[in-house]
Order: structure tokens, then sequence, then C-alpha cells
């Protein structure tokens, strides 16, 4: 049997069980994954004493890529030519033209080339000939199970996960759909899930106004983190459909080129169907050759957009075993909630609060590092992409409040729920209906939209919500349970591919008309080759095994590119060979550890501030109170430690820090390492005539002595302890914080149209009587989580007001819980 899924090969404290269909994955043989396909080519002799055959080493290898990736052939004919390559004290490489090296190219091995195909179109004419790029799917299906760089990130079983007893939905496999039909396959299968994507976004036009829409392909059996990045190679482009304008009226034009996408998607995807009725075997990254199914599980909306079958008597997938399109065109997150929004929401927003406004109040807000900043408002843009929506909705909430009526702000709110909850990389029976709650939630307040003449059409105010987007919402909750969560079918993943797969492909070309279709199938075929040569030259070059090793997960996650994963273990002095995402850089191996060890810290090796005297800081940061607030803290920490020093503050020296970052690990997944965020604590200057500071929970002790969970401004201070010729006590070992408190003062079960905490700036007396902000000096281990603060504008912003100074005029904040999914999910769970 084939390896049992990696969720319960996790090594953690959360207790994972669950349950695996016994009867699936069955091993019958052992055969060979893609890369040792590698050592049966034909010139696989002369490589065992050349790796780097036909060309002469690694490094007239890597020349030879360099030139073939970047360079035309007009190019690298000239390149060759430089004048620099007529000394004779140096070394010249071996091919002399472009064409010996394009054939040296072409002769690397190919396991799905590319074809070109001619269609016909009986009964209609054409303005130029139909010529399908396309190459046999099911060998690059094949190509991709076998894969031994997936060999860690692969999942073969259906299977019933339980965390901490509650049943959890993640990719396919561990969903219904996935265990009902295998209970319709015969004994043993394993089921290959195909996903498909395609853009209906011209690829190219300077060839005489040829286009055509690429068509991608991936499995589902690749586990959902790899899958969503463009540059993992977990995607393949199998055609390239051409566009074609037929000779008839405009008004059969459309239906034609839609009949025309099915006819060619047919021929494309016509072994796999075949496969899906009978199946094949093909072997597995770990070479055991498996009885598989090819199964199709999604086919990204933007593609049914393209597809668009009005008028298509025969869809491709009318003989597709197990192929429903209600299953596999289920709603997605980019269109069905993104794009809902900034067509719906967003213009109801404008309505009620007014376009000066709403731009006022996104750009007057406190700008922080790693989150996007519209310095010029949200209503002029006409064109948004997926991030942008997603960066408006972190703060709508926030920032409408005190503009619109209390009902209307609990509409939005429960859309917004219902979209960060229907992002979730993993579900439960509870996310589920609180996502399902959240939606009823909105329906109850939606009348509030219509009584503000918020909703608008061409023809004036509308009073119904016939909205196609909206009533797809419904069906989340049954597609997340059939196929697993829905952000492992992204469709803002297709416009990446179009980058990462496409964009190099044609301007190599020549504009010659007559033979252009046969120049992109000997690029095609060349990139393919040159990236499974690479991979295989650098393990054999090294004497590493073709086969990557099986292990538990039990260490934490800070990448999920598999390549550089796999040549970490096994050669990990050429990582740097691996294209793709680098891992997360992981202060918990070397950082500042909080006491409970699950947050880290990390700062810059050389402070700001090499040293400055107390006054110097207190006048440079014009903070009045750090000498008292720094002798309450070493006064509270000796006391509460029993430790004590001679050492006096005054006449210390301190290095400083403008920023510091902190890590912490994913709420949804503890193993994963998020990416560090930037706390930022500059003094004031002429741009931030307040200081440039972030604002962090602490749990920490006030002013007054009593311990208790505050919003905090935070300026790094961090001692100086090479000064002292005296030893200091533990307390002082860590960087220190300087930060002003901010008091709860209301709970989201207060405001229930916004569902968040409230705070205001904290204020105490100094020796004189006089109000000051209440300041103290904490660890910067203290330090919980970075937070966003977004004012209480009320019902307009007030004058003068700057992304500089809104948190030094205002008094009154929310905490914004939509800051990111981590935060939401962390502030709706765990945060009391």
């Amino acid at each position: 049997m084939l390896p049992i899924p990696s969720v319960f090969n996790q090594c953690g404290q959360i207790p994972v069980t669950g349950t695996c269909y016994l009867q699936s994955g069955y091993v019958y043989g052992v055969g060979i994954n893609i890369l040792d396909k590698l050592e049966d080519d034909q010139y696989a002799y002369r490589q065992k004493i050349n790796p780097y055959y036909p060309f002469h080493d690694e490094g007239e290898w890597e020349l030879g890529k360099f030139l073939v990736e970047n360079l035309t052939q007009t190019q690298i004919t000239k390149f060759l030519k430089l004048r620099w390559f007529d000394s004779l004290d140096r070394a010249k490489p071996s091919f002399t033209t472009k064409d010996f090296l394009l054939d040296w190219i072409d002769s690397l091995p190919s396991f799905a080339p590319w074809k070109v195909s001619k269609i016909e179109f009986k009964g209609y004419k054409t303005v130029c000939p139909m010529e399908l790029v396309w190459r046999d799917v099911l060998e690059v299906v094949k190509q991709l199970f076998s894969d031994p760089t997936f060999a860690n990130h692969m999942t073969f079983h259906p299977h019933v996960t339980n965390v901490e007893n509650k049943c959890e939905y993640g990719d396919y496999m561990s969903a219904d759909m996935a265990w009902k039909i295998q209970d319709h396959l015969p004994l043993g299968v394993t089921q290959v899930l195909i996903i498909l994507g395609s853009d209906k976004t011209p690829i190219m036009r300077l060839t005489g106004g040829i286009e055509m829409h690429p068509v991608f392909i991936t499995i589902g059996n690749i586990d959902s983190e790899v899958r969503s990045k463009a540059t993992l190679r977990a995607w393949r482009c199998i055609a390239y459909i051409p566009v074609i304008k037929f000779r008839v009226h405009p008004d059969y034009q459309s239906i034609l080129q839609a009949r025309l996408w099915h006819k060619c998607m047919d021929l494309v995807c016509a072994n796999l169907k075949a496969a899906a009725k009978d199946g094949c075997f093909m072997p597995d990254p770990s070479c055991y050759i498996c009885h598989v199914f090819t199964l199709l599980v999604a086919h990204f909306q933007k593609a049914a957009k393209a597809i668009n079958l009005s008028g298509v008597h025969i869809p491709h997938w009318h003989d597709w075993m197990f192929a429903c399109p209600s299953v596999f065109l289920a709603g997605e997150v980019l269109h069905t909630c993104h794009k809902f929004f900034a067509d719906h929401p967003l213009k109801w927003i404008k309505e009620i609060v007014g376009h000066y406004e709403l731009d006022t109040r996104f750009m007057v807000q406190h700008k922080q590092v790693g989150t996007r900043h519209f310095t010029k408002g949200i209503t002029h843009i006409n064109q948004m992409t997926g991030h942008k929506h997603r960066d408006i909705q972190h703060t709508i909430i926030a920032s409408i409040a005190g503009a619109v009526p209390p009902r209307f702000i609990c509409a939005i709110h429960a859309l917004m729920e219902f979209f960060y909850l229907a992002q979730n990389p993993v579900h439960s029976p509870q996310s589920l209906q609180s996502m399902v709650q959240a939606l009823s939630d909105f329906h109850s307040f939606k009348d509030t939209i219509v009584q503000a003449k918020a909703r608008k059409g061409k023809k004036g105010i509308k009073e119904d919500f016939f909205i196609p987007k909206l009533e797809l919402l419904q069906s989340f909750d049954g597609t997340i349970k059939k196929l697993g969560t829905l952000m492992q079918f992204s469709a803002d993943l297709t416009e990446q591919l179009l980058i990462t797969h496409c964009k190099d492909l044609f301007p190599w070309t020549s504009p010659q008309i007559k033979d252009f279709t046969e120049q992109c199938v000997r690029i095609l075929n060349c990139q393919e080759s040159m990236e499974m040569f690479g991979l295989y030259m650098l393990l054999t070059s090294r004497g590493v095994s073709l086969v990557n090793a099986i292990h538990a997960k039990d260490e934490d996650i800070t990448t999920t590119n598999p390549a550089l994963s796999w040549v970490s273990q096994v050669l990990p002095d050429e990582v740097r060979s691996i294209h793709g995402p680098q891992p997360v850089r992981n202060h918990f191996l070397k950082g500042i550890l909080s006491e409970d060890a699950l947050t880290a810290f990390q700062l810059n090796v050389a402070p700001d501030y090499k040293s400055l005297s107390p006054s110097e800081i207190c006048r440079k940061y014009a903070v009045l109170d750090f000498d008292r607030a720094l002798a309450n803290f070493i006064c509270r920490s000796s006391l509460s430690s029993g430790e004590h020093s001679r050492w006096d503050p005054k006449y210390g020296h301190f290095q400083v820090w403008h920023k510091f970052r902190l890590q912490l690990h994913s709420a949804f997944q503890p193993q994963v390492i998020m990416p560090s965020q930037v706390v930022q604590a500059y003094p004031p200057s002429d741009d931030f005539p307040f200081g440039n500071c972030d604002t962090v929970l602490i749990d920490a002790m006030g002013s007054n002595g009593k311990m208790s969970m505050s919003i905090s401004c935070a300026y790094v201070v961090a001692l100086l302890i090479s000064c002292s010729n005296l030893e200091l006590p533990s307390y002082l070992s860590d960087p220190l914080l300087y930060i002003q408190f901010f008091h709860f003062i209301s709970s989201p079960d207060n405001r229930p149209e916004l569902a968040m905490w409230a705070v205001e700036r904290a204020y105490t007396q100094d020796e004189n009587g006089n109000r000051c902000r209440e300041g103290a000096v904490v660890r910067v281990t203290d330090v919980m989580h970075a937070v966003e603060l977004i004012p209480v504008y009320g019902e307009a912003v007030a004058n003068g007001v700057s992304s500089a100074t809104c948190l030094e005029h205002y008094e009154h904040f929310f905490l914004n819980s939509f800051m990111d999914k981590e935060s939401y999910h962390t502030f709706s769970t765990e945060f009391v």
C-alpha cells in the first residue's frame, strides 16, 4: 500500500487521528519515476562518462541553458561571434553556432513532446488555418504523478481527519467526494485528481493577429500549498487553443469559437477520459506502480466563463466518467467573493459614505510594513486585482464605522466574516456552521441596504438582490464538504501561470507566420527538457539517489518549495541552484524567544544608535518619562525575581533600534512558521513629526503595577550590556521596549455591528500632577502579536489628519480583527 496521508505523520502537540480508505492505493509492482527514465535516454551510455553530455562540463551546460532561456536566436549568434572568443588562452564553448546549441538542446530527453494538429470545422470557413499546439495530457499527468520532487507532498488515499476529535476538511482527499467515488472504483485503485485551469486573456498579438489561449493542468494529489505557487512546477501547460475568426455573421462568431474550444479540449483530454473509464498503470514518485483512474474534480471558474456554454451541444466532458459540471465548475473565492465585493458591497459603501470621505478614511490610515496603503484612496481604481480587493476588505469595516447606519455595518460585516471563513485553509464543522451563519446574518440585515438606496443599477435604485454571485455563496458549505477547502482551487493562479509559463515563449519566435507553430513547439520542448535535465544532472553528478525518501513532518515548516526541501536534505551546499520561492527565515533557531517559545524576535546586528544616554533618548524620542519608566521596570523586576544590581541606569548608555521583527506559527497549522512581521519604532522626524511607531499586543505590567492585557505603541530600546563592568541581572538580558498604553474600553459584544475590541489611549499624572500618557518599559519578549488600530473617525475624518499623525491625533481606536486571515482566526478563537 502507498504511504498514508502526511497529515497523520505530523509530530506536534495537537493530536491528529483519522481513518484511511484501506482498499485504495494498492501497489502492483516496482517501476521507475520520471527522473529514472532519463537514464534510458539514447545517450545514457555517454552520460555515464560525462554526465553533462552533449555539453563538455557543468559550466558549458549552464552557459548553454542561460543563452537559450534569455536570448533570441539572433542574439545567440551575435554572442558567439564576439571577439572575446578569439583569444587563444580562453576556453571556447563546444557549440560554435546557435544551430549546434539548439540541436544539442533538442537532443535532451522529452517525455511529453509538443505537437501541432490541424483542426477541421466542417461547413465553416476561417480567416486563417486552425492549428492546435498541444501534447498528450496523459503523459503529462504521468510525469507529475511520478515526479520524485513531490514525494513528500502527495496524498494517495481518501481519508477522514480528526483534529482534537473534530472532523477537518483540507484538500480533496479529506473531503466526502473522494471517499464516495472510491466506493465505485475497483479494489485497490488510486485516484489521480485532474485540475484544469485556463485564462481567456490572449497571450500574444505579435504574429499577424494570431491569438491563443493556454490550458494548464495539475493533479490534486499534490498538496494545495505546493499547487498554489505557480513557480513550483506543479502546473503544466498542455495546450494553446487558437482563437479563430470565422467567415460568418458576427452573431454566430462566439458560438463557433466556443464549440471550437470544446472540440480542441476533447482532443487534448481524450486519453485522460479513457483512463477515467478503464484505468491505467503509472509509477508514483517512489517508483511503486499504481492502478489509477483520472477524475476531473475542478476546472477554474475563470475558465468556465471563457468556454461559454451557450450554443455548445457537445461539451468536452460529456464522456468523462464521474465528471459533473455542478461539481468541477463550483464557485471559487476570487470571483465569487472578491469580485462580488468590488462589484456590489463596495459600490453600496461608496453610495452611502461618499467618494471623498471614503478615500480620506483610507488615505489617513497608519502605514505598516507589509500592508498596502492606498495613498490616493480607493474609489478611483477601475481595474482591481484580487490582491487589492483583499487589501480593501482588511480595513473596510472599521473604516466606515460612524459614517453608515449600524444595521448597514452589520450586513457588510457579515459578508466579510463569510469571505474570511471561506478562505480558511482547513475547515471544521464549527467553522462551516459559522460561515453559514454569517451568510444568514447578511440576509437578515440586507434590507437596510435597500432602505439606504445604496443598491443602484443603470435604471436607478434597485430593491432586489438578484445577484448570481450572491446566490452562489450558498453552495460554499456543500462544496467544501464535497471537495475540500476552496483555496486549493483559486482562479487567480491562472493569471500567475500566464506569467510563469507563457511570457517567455513568444518573444523568442520569429514573426514568420508560415512556421510560427513549429517554432513554438521547438521552444516548448526545449524549455521542459532543460528543466528536467538540470535537476537530473544536479543529483546524478553528485551521486545522489533519484528517489526522494519519504520522511515524517516532525519539524517546523519554513518552505513549500519541494525541490528546495529535497536538495537541502541531500545536497545542502547546492540549495542556491534551486529556483522558486525561498524558505521563510526561521527566527526560532537563533532569535530571541518568548517564555512559552511561541513567539520569536529578531533585531538587526547593528543598532541604529550605538550609544544614547537616557537624557538623549528622552529628547530624541520626545518621551519625557523614560527615566521613571525604566526605574520602575528595574524595581518591579528585581522584586519579582529576587535579583539585584548596583548598576545605576541614569549613568548608563543604550543601543537603540528603529524596528524589530516578530514571528509566529500559523494559527491554522501550528507546524507552519509564518513570515516575520516588522514592528516600527522610529523617532520624530520631518516626515513623521510624532514618530512612526506600530502597535502591538503585550502581556505586561502597567505603571500602576497591575498585570493586564494591553495594546501598546512600541519604541525599541535595547540595553548596552557591555557598558558596565558589573554583572547584570537576567531581566536585563533581553532588549527592552518603551511603550505607551491603550486601555480596552469595549468588547465585541458591546458593538455587535462591528464585533471588534475598542481601545483608548491611557493617561496618568506625573510628579507635578500634570496629565501625561501612561508609559512603561517592558521586555521585548512580552510582545504577543503585532496589531492594527483604526481610528474611530466618527461621522467625518478630522481636518489636518494624515497617515503620519492619525495614531497621535485620535484618542479612540478599533482593534482591527480583519488585519489578515491569521489575525482574524486568532482574535475570533483564541483572544479573550
